[in-house]
């Protein structure tokens, strides 16, 4: 039984440690090297408690966040963390995403005399050292322009784990304060951009340094045992709130299916199943009937599917919901092994956290219209639209060096019951931003020849669907590009009677001597999955899908 808490001290508390992770992914954006993170914001920062149940994050990347806990708990498994070590995971398999998300986790030892297990003594304000267990942890994950792998970018059409590139278990990259050298030259022996890299691993690491300043300084000023106290009333008050909006849904069995358009290795779409449950206060995700895992790198891993779970019922909240471990407390997922949504080693999973993550959103927010038919938006974009670009920079008057640009491309949201949806934005699993082209161009041997809206491209409805955009990158030397999407078959589907959004496209526009048009010379379009061999002066042309529509015209 949890002791009475006073309301105004629990907003405090709440304030307080989400100010955490917001300065922590500050702190990150503001030292990163690569355009990705600095410019993108691809990067998500979380503060645990001394159990590494999650407290609080930053308003930053939904597929990092209802996944990260699941990566702490794995490095918790392995790894007796001491005062000034960090320890760096990537493992898909261990609660990563796919190989360029790494995340690095520290403990936060306070100057407590025990009063035994993990907790504090009462008299804590003067504490002596012990070093026995850390208070909290600190979390950041950041997604790296390249991890190695057979493609630039590491985001290719690889069919297993060891072909998208470097796989890293939970591993001490810093020891008692110190970087560990020979791992860090393992780690950029095996990357493009190792500069680059490792200014992010350093930023990375800066990160956690800043937030746990700032949670020693809580302690300081407000004692260890109130600090942890209230912890534990966050995650206990955001699991009371989630009860109340499942209750919200009536009782009953909704089901729903979406697929996507293929797994870039064979051409058969593979569908996502689910069904949800809700009884009362409690609701249970069931994804049997979902495809088997597939060949190609579009398997999403456990942590993706709950995270994807995790981001859907979040949204029936309001904005200043604890984001900590009592969301998902009264809600039970099931995803079988060896599935689509649930895919075991060695799969390749690059696009299980980038396209099928929006596609477990997509069939989760269809079924739940059921239950709230005056609630759930039309689907929106349904794919992140992955396009990496590599190789290298030989531009006259520059040193020769190897680059790796990165990019996730906005499209159309998808019509709410009572609003049009938003034009060229990014949705759902992804909260990043677009590379500015100025930063672009100054970073890498690429120019954006065109950026627009898709005007139409959403469906019509009462409620029309946002547009998706064109952006067009013109490679000013020889490159590999590689892309990763979806929803280049099927639209994104309307409700309540909305057209579906329009499937999106891409083509490379290949450079012609014999043609002196703004276009330049021959168009062909390319699959949604693979990569492609560039010369200096082609384009590549994303033509990224418009949201559904929501209700019929009149």
């Amino acid at each position: 039984m949890m002791k009475q808490f006073d309301p105004t001290t629990l907003e405090i508390y709440r304030a307080l440690y989400t100010s955490v992770a917001e300065e922590m992914g500050v702190a990150l954006r503001r030292t990163a090297f690569s355009p990705n993170i600095k410019e993108r914001r691809d990067y998500s920062c979380a503060v645990f408690d001394a159990l590494g149940n999650v407290i609080a994050q930053g308003d930053h990347m939904p597929v990092h966040l209802g996944s990260m806990p699941m990566a702490v708990a794995a490095v918790l498994r392995q790894v007796d963390l001491k005062p000034g070590d960090v320890v760096a995971v990537n493992d898909p398999f261990a609660g990563g995403t796919h190989l360029p998300d790494v995340t690095l986790v520290m403990g936060v030892f306070t100057s407590v005399s025990g009063a035994g297990g993990r907790g504090p003594g009462k008299n804590s304000r003067n504490p002596t050292p012990d070093t026995r267990h850390p208070f909290f942890f600190v979390a950041n994950r950041a997604h790296h322009a390249d991890i190695g792998g057979a493609t630039p970018g590491s985001m290719g059409l690889a069919t297993d784990i060891y072909g998208e590139g470097l796989c890293i278990p939970p591993v001490r990259l810093v020891r008692n304060g110190e970087l560990d050298e020979d791992l860090m030259r393992l780690i950029l022996a095996n990357v493009r951009g190792l500069d680059e890299r490792r200014g992010d691993f350093q930023a990375q690491i800066g990160s956690l340094k800043t937030g746990a300043v700032r949670l020693l300084e809580i302690v300081e000023r407000r004692g260890a045992p109130e600090a942890t106290e209230y912890a534990a009333h966050l995650i206990e008050y955001a699991a009371r709130l989630m009860r109340r909006a499942i209750e919200s849904i009536p009782d009953g069995a909704y089901e729903a299916e979406d697929v996507l358009d293929d797994d870039g290795v064979t051409d058969d779409s593979v569908p996502i199943r689910v069904r949800i449950t809700i009884d009362g206060s409690r609701a249970r995700v069931d994804f049997t009937g979902s495809a088997p895992q597939v060949a190609g790198p579009i398997n999403a891993v456990a942590a993706i599917t709950v995270s994807a779970v995790s981001y859907v019922f979040r949204c029936l909240l309001g904005n200043d919901v604890p984001a900590s471990a009592g969301l998902m407390r009264p809600i039970e997922v099931i995803a079988p092994e060896g599935t689509i949504v649930n895919a075991v080693h060695p799969a390749s999973v690059a696009a299980g956290n980038v396209e099928t993550s929006q596609r477990i959103v997509d069939v989760l927010f269809k079924a739940l219209s059921e239950g709230l038919p005056n609630r759930i938006p039309a689907a929106s974009q349904g794919t992140m639209n992955n396009l990496t670009i590599g190789g290298i920079d030989s531009r006259p008057g520059d040193n020769a060096r190897e680059f790796s640009y990165y990019e996730t491309v906005a499209g159309g949201m998808g019509a709410r019951p009572a609003l049009d949806g938003m034009s060229a934005v990014h949705t759902h699993m992804t909260n990043s931003l677009n590379t500015p082209a100025e930063a672009l161009e100054y970073a890498y041997p690429l120019r954006v020849r065109e950026y627009s809206i898709r005007r139409g491209s959403g469906g019509k409805g009462k409620r029309r669907g946002g547009d998706g955009v064109i952006r067009e990158i013109e490679s000013l030397v020889p490159a590999r590009m590689s892309l990763l999407a979806d929803r280049r078959k099927r639209g994104p589907y309307g409700l309540a009677g909305g057209e579906d959004g329009k499937p999106g496209s891409a083509a490379i526009i290949s450079k012609s001597a014999r043609c002196g048009a703004r276009r330049g010379g021959r168009k062909r379009t390319i699959a949604s999955k693979g990569s492609w061999e560039l010369a200096a002066g082609d384009r590549v042309r994303i033509e990224t899908p418009g949201g559904g529509g929501f209700g019929k015209t009149r």
